[in-house]
């Protein structure tokens, strides 16, 4: 069930129509089953896995708090680890280790056939894992208190505007709102369809415009040019942003309207003047998640400059990772630790160099944003490729600078991508001169009304309104 489809409008509004004429408990058991019942539309089955991973946390967690001894304490969180990694792993990881394995042998000289299975992977599963681990850790370090009622716990783990997509919440955010009566206000409500707006405007409009000259470019890699998979990528970068950042902004304003506050997960981040203020813009939950219990835990940059490496390769490695079963999620998280790595040595060696020299800020922002975007841009080629061979002939043919014919495809298809591109690039300046999330928030009314028609046309006209997936639903 997609936010952009008519099928999850009329859910919506018969889950919001309920909602409103009840009162608090209610409306959590309300939720809890709209939850279940929007993630069972995918496949009942992915249910199971869903339930399992509640019920297993929801009684660990207890375990956890009842329990003195810190060894005991410990047992409980390596076994909800355990189980949850090993659900995921399985589901996610099962036949891309078994075929790395079967290469890796033939390498070596060996010849062996692993059994591969066919395994469908449950939508959202790596997003609901990491939100209900994190609160099984926060609970062990005493951050938060385990939730009394199971059907509580269910509903923070599977509430459904960011079930399957993130943001990954925090229990210590959002588990108190469940717990606590929530307050509609007007403010709350004009938020939540501003981002419900603009969320949309990203996914149909943008991405889904720019998917099509993206995805007859990247399914026939051997049939074009440099300088085609030059604007493939460029137009890829703002469809994988507007794809996942849109989804992000619709869960917020579904939140919102129903009196929740979802955590913010982008921050404009193609204005990064470096790859860690990137990752500080950039799917903002996964990024902290990944700092919060993994890098930190492993030792930060607590001990020495070589571990600090260390650790920011092992954590870029299995952010990576986390993308998808793939060598190319692999190699584009280590090129990003690598460049982490760089920036942070740089940073450090040549703190005081612009001070001496007294470079403009301007130009230093300027270009760092630059060359940030450009190595990003280079590296979604892998996230896009859909293999390491056809990653490498892609950037081989931009690099190389022979660029040959652009292929052009639908000339009006690339004037409607452009021009919303354009626009998209205006609006989140001046959010981010105003330093703000809410893009489409005017002090004044006749400019609030006046953009706000100026976008559902936009999306009535020059949308792409065909219902297409979520690029994150995969991972």
């Amino acid at each position: 069930m997609l936010f952009n489809s008519f099928q999850f409008l009329l859910f919506f509004l018969i889950v919001y129509g309920i909602y409103l004429i009840s009162g608090h408990r209610l409306q959590n058991r309300m939720l809890l089953l709209a939850s279940f019942i929007f993630y069972g539309a995918w496949d009942w089955k992915f249910l199971f896995l869903l339930s399992v991973t509640i019920t297993c946390d929801y009684f660990l967690a207890l375990k956890i708090a009842r329990s003195k001894e810190i060894s005991r304490k410990k047992l409980f969180v390596v076994l909800s680890v355990f189980v949850n990694l090993t659900i995921l792993g399985f589901f996610k990881y099962f036949n891309f280790f078994a075929s790395s394995l079967e290469s890796l042998l033939l390498f070596m000289g060996f010849s062996v056939h692993p059994r591969l299975l066919n395994i469908i992977l449950p939508v959202g599963i790596s997003f609901y894992t990491f939100q209900s681990m994190s609160y099984i850790i926060d609970v062990y370090r005493g951050k938060v208190k385990p939730a009394v009622n199971i059907l509580d716990f269910a509903l923070f783990v599977s509430y459904f505007p960011q079930l399957v997509a993130g943001p990954i919440e925090r229990a210590s955010h959002l588990l108190p709102q469940v717990l606590s009566p929530r307050v509609i206000t007007t403010e709350k409500f004009y938020l939540g369809m501003r981002l419900i707006l603009w969320g949309l405007f990203k996914k149909i409009v943008v991405a889904d415009r720019l998917a099509l000259y993206v995805d007859a470019v990247y399914g026939n890699v051997y049939n074009h040019s440099g300088i085609t998979f030059a604007l493939a990528t460029l137009f890829f970068a703002f469809q994988i942003y507007c794809d996942f950042a849109g989804y992000s902004d619709i869960a917020r304003g579904l939140g919102s309207l129903m009196g929740f506050d979802i955590m913010v997960n982008f921050r404009n981040p193609y204005f990064a003047n470096n790859i860690r203020d990137f990752w500080q813009r950039w799917h903002i939950s996964l990024s902290t998640w990944l700092r919060d219990y993994l890098y930190i835990p492993l030792g930060g940059n607590r001990k020495g400059r070589l571990n600090t490496v260390k650790n920011i390769l092992i954590t870029m490695f299995l952010g990576g990772l986390w993308h998808g079963a793939n060598w190319t999620f692999v190699i584009w998280g280590l090129l990003h630790g690598l460049f982490i790595v760089i920036t942070k040595l740089a940073q450090e060696s040549f703190s005081g160099f612009r001070a001496q020299l007294k470079i403009n800020k301007l130009f230093c922002r300027a270009s760092g944003i630059l060359v940030t975007f450009a190595f990003v841009l280079l590296t979604w080629v892998f996230f896009r490729a859909s293999g390491i061979s056809e990653a490498y002939h892609i950037l081989e043919s931009v690099l190389s600078f022979s660029w040959g014919k652009l292929y052009i495809g639908s000339v009006s298809n690339i004037i409607y991508g452009v021009c919303a591109v354009i626009f998209l690039i205006l609006m989140e300046i001046r959010a981010e001169k105003r330093g703000t999330a809410d893009v489409l928030k005017f002090e004044s009314s006749v400019m609030q009304y006046a953009v706000s028609y100026c976008i559902i046309f936009a999306i009535i006209l020059f949308g792409v309104n065909k219902g297409q997936q979520f690029i994150y639903f995969q991972f």
